[in-house]
């Protein structure tokens, strides 16, 4: 049986289900919030509708002709089943559909998204998964806001870090957030790798702004 030191570990839940149980010491939250609710039913429903309706007029269609001229009362038991098993199978792509369109709400319920003061923070799925972007891996922060987001009033952030990908859907203020994010990433990335012989005296830390050298000189 696994034993945990008291001092570095918190054994007393099994797992990890929230972001607040994701924090370390000292980390605070910037911003938290989840999928606009009806933007994100809506692109479960639309995201596959139009395969679903060729799959259902196609089979329906079929199926219509076939007990309209007496093709399935007609035939053998066991090619009724295969007819059957056959269309059930088929019909694979509406089952996903409905069953996405089914689960949205679940989904809806368990996703959430955090900004700290050290990572993007995506908790995500039925299953919960919780993915961990820090600031100085993000390589590039892309906003999408189609036809439909415009008009439910959301957009998806697409983040790409040195390791993995991540997607913040159907986000309500999706230009603020996506530029807050952005800041954050250059900001970051600045307070580490800015050159020392052009650092300004005094740091000032995510608000630090360049110096050239030109300017250092003129100083000097």
């Amino acid at each position: 049986m696994a034993k945990f030191n008291e001092k570095y570990f918190k054994s007393d839940k099994m797992h990890i289900n929230s972001i607040d149980d994701m924090l370390e010491d000292g980390e605070e939250v910037i911003w938290t919030d989840k999928p606009k609710k009806s933007a994100f039913v809506w692109s479960k429903i639309l995201s596959m509708l139009p395969i679903a309706l060729i799959w259902i007029l196609f089979d329906g269609l079929f199926i219509f002709l076939m007990i309209k001229y007496g093709v399935f009362n007609s035939a053998p038991t066991i090619l009724k089943v295969v007819l059957v098993v056959f269309f059930v199978l088929h019909l694979t792509p509406v089952w996903i559909w409905i069953s996405n369109i089914v689960t949205a709400c679940l989904q809806h319920k368990n996703i959430e998204y955090a900004l700290t003061s050290k990572r993007l923070i995506i908790r995500s799925e039925i299953i919960v998964d919780m993915k961990n972007l820090y600031y100085q891996d993000i390589q590039s922060v892309n906003l999408r806001v189609g036809l439909i987001d415009k008009l439910l009033k959301v957009g998806d952030i697409y983040i790409t870090s040195n390791n993995m990908t991540a997607t913040l859907f159907d986000i309500e203020n999706p230009y603020v957030i996506a530029n807050k994010l952005q800041k954050i990433v250059n900001d970051i990335k600045t307070d580490i790798y800015y050159p020392n012989e052009l650092r300004p005296k005094q740091n000032s830390g995510y608000h630090t702004k360049y110096q050239t050298e030109k300017n250092s000189d003129n100083k000097n």
